[in-house]
């Protein structure tokens, strides 16, 4: 069985102590799985780097500012270790890390993930409020948008349910998304799997407005090109879930647009009573289309995880 590594980014919130939890209750369905904690310490300003490269008061002066840095990371590190051993995973699953801020912490973790081959990385959602998310002030929002190789998972709250729904639209970005699932769980108990698929409507392919009045035939054409897409798209999904071991716990089904399709897939999730949302991050053909589903489900995202492969 291959090793998963994931890389949880972690600092004082309470958001890191809720990913904490779930990726504890994670390692208990999958054995093997490692997790790296990182800490991106805080940047030290260019000017009293500046300073002290020319007086030695401010040269030991940054000096222990660094110290006091290090000795915070450490502590958060230790203790954020002890919340993984409580909930089961052995002292050598788990490596701690700790780097000053380079070019800002989401960049630092997505660096520090490709450097070192992570399969995905962990963060919590932090306390801030929905405005601040949707006008960027966002650790989660940042790595959301500017990851091209790595897969984020972002644990709001307290996830609730053991199952995993992976929201599909017959993409290559949703095939992706189902081999980081069965990739994850290979080998492991099988969790319980929706591949759920919800039937797009004219509007949530084409952001024309047509107003009251749309033009004959859209909306079936708009039909039957997902159920042809979803036609070749299943069997190569299932294919990927039984080569994992999981075909057996899969259930597929469709759902009709409620409001919107985010909100549909939200729903779904909390009905079926799982707690982890599994979507890849762009749509059909790269589309703008499946890239507003992911915002609109991390904008909704609450007491779930969110995981979003590129």
């Amino acid at each position: 069985m291959d090793a998963r590594k994931i890389l949880l980014g972690v600092d004082a919130s309470t958001g890191t102590r809720r990913a904490l939890d779930y990726l504890g209750r994670l390692a208990r369905a999958v054995p093997g799985l490692g997790v790296r904690l990182l800490h991106v310490e805080p940047a030290v300003s260019a000017f009293l780097a500046e300073e002290a490269g020319r007086d030695p008061l401010a040269r030991e002066r940054l000096a222990a500012l660094c110290r006091k840095h290090q000795e915070a990371a450490r502590r958060l590190l230790e203790e954020a270790r002890e919340v993984l051993l409580r909930a089961g995973m052995t002292a050598g699953a788990i490596e701690l890390e700790s780097r000053p801020r380079r070019e800002g912490a989401a960049k630092d973790l997505l660096d520090a993930a490709e450097e070192g081959l992570f399969d995905a990385v962990c963060v919590g959602r932090r306390g801030v409020t929905r405005m601040e998310e949707l006008f960027g002030e966002s650790l989660s929002r940042h790595l959301l948008e500017h990851s091209r190789l790595i897969p984020v998972w972002v644990v709001d709250g307290s996830p609730r349910g053991e199952g995993v729904l992976a929201a599909v639209d017959g993409s290559e970005s949703a095939l992706r998304a189902v081999d980081h699932l069965a990739f994850l769980f290979s080998g492991a108990p099988p969790p319980r799997v929706v591949l759920l698929h919800v039937a797009p409507r004219l509007r949530d392919v084409c952001e024309i407005d047509f107003a009251a009045e749309v033009p004959e035939g859209l909306e079936e054409l708009v039909v039957r090109g997902d159920r042809r897409c979803m036609e070749q798209f299943v069997p190569a999904a299932m294919a990927l879930l039984e080569a994992a071991g999981l075909a057996g716990a899969v259930e597929t089904a469709t759902a009709t647009v409620w409001h919107d399709i985010a909100d549909t897939v939200l729903r779904e999730a909390r009905e079926r009573e799982c707690g982890t949302i599994v979507l890849g991050r762009r749509g059909a053909g790269g589309s703008f289309f499946g890239g507003r589903v992911t915002r609109g489900v991390f904008r909704g995202l609450t007491d779930a995880a969110l995981w979003v492969v590129p």
